[in-house]
């Protein structure tokens, strides 16, 4: 089998990949930074380790948005049970 050379612009159809690279940098980047958000606050919660910090902090949650408190308290229970 014989590999021909072609000239031209062969390659017109080729998908850039800049922007999938871009793209996927960008989420990984996101992702990255959620993610070290998430260990912060699990170390601060984590602080809360005596009966009275976790009275405080049940305290600090039944005033919060509800769906953020659901979520930390899910973080709570996660990070017991682990």
């Amino acid at each position: 089998m014989k590999l021909i050379a072609q000239k031209g612009p062969v390659m017109a159809h080729r998908i850039s990949l800049s922007p999938i690279l871009a793209a996927a940098r960008n989420d990984l980047r996101s992702h990255r930074a959620s993610r070290a958000a998430r260990m912060t606050l699990m170390r601060e919660l984590a602080s809360y380790s005596t009966p009275a910090d976790q009275i405080e902090l049940d305290a600090i949650l039944d005033r919060a948005d509800p769906d953020a408190a659901d979520e930390i308290r899910q973080m709570i229970h996660r990070g017991f049970a682990a």
